[in-house]
């Protein structure tokens, strides 16, 4: 299809709500590929590559979880929204912490699914090839090449991750509230997910260990030092 917007890969296993999505994706002009199984899906992710991948947490013959967990240790950060029956913090906290990129609990609108993934996408995109490289002590970021280094070794995010650093960094000093990084970095501004904001900022002060210029104003929100 010429107006294609790339592959997306569901991972599904109830087939009704599968088809539903493949129904909505496509009519928003994504070309999907469904598989039933973490296996097939696995093997399917690694052959087809996509462009983004929604991933149900309960799945047969290997989880949700573990086809992130498989994927983020080979090196593959294709941005990954899971889908889960389970509404449990727990659950979305170590999702997120695997490398998910977002999260929508059953039932859901797949309405709601497409925007996720076209914002995740359209972040993921967005950089262009004048922006200007950004650095605070010894952390670099080019938003052209969408590549972080700290004390000259890469850094490997996710699409949220790279964005919400890529937000803080744009202007040291400055303390952003949990719901303005919603709002700038997820495309939403529900205070319910500052937790998912708490979890990524953790991931990313994880991954950037002693160069983290990560600052948090206890009860405001977040900044990186100038």
């Amino acid at each position: 299809m010429g107006d294609a917007k790339g592959l997306i890969v569901v991972v599904e296993d109830e087939r009704a709500i599968a088809d539903l999505q493949r129904l909505y994706l496509s009519e928003a002009g994504f070309g999907v590929h469904v598989e039933h199984d973490g296996a097939a899906g696995f093997a399917a992710i690694q052959r087809l590559r996509p462009v983004a991948i929604v991933l149900d947490v309960g799945l047969p013959s290997m989880d949700g979880i573990e086809v992130c967990r498989r994927l983020r240790e080979s090196g593959d950060w294709t941005p990954v929204i899971f889908v889960t029956a389970r509404d449990d913090e727990v659950d979305r906290i170590l999702g997120l912490e695997l490398g998910a990129d977002d999260y929508l609990t059953k039932p859901f609108s797949p309405r709601e699914l497409v925007v996720r993934i076209r914002t995740i996408l359209r972040r993921f995109s967005g950089a262009t090839g004048n922006a200007k490289q950004l650095a605070v002590g010894t952390v670099t970021l080019d938003p052209s090449e969408r590549r972080v280094e700290a004390s000259g070794r890469t850094i490997m995010l996710t699409s949220t991750e790279f964005d919400l650093l890529a937000k803080l960094m744009s202007s040291p000093g400055q303390v952003f509230t949990r719901e303005q990084l919603l709002s700038t970095v997820w495309g939403q501004a529900d205070y319910g997910l500052g937790r998912t904001v708490d979890v990524h900022i953790a991931q990313l002060r994880s991954k950037l260990g002693d160069d983290s210029p990560i600052l948090t104003s206890r009860g405001v929100g977040y900044s990186v030092r100038r």
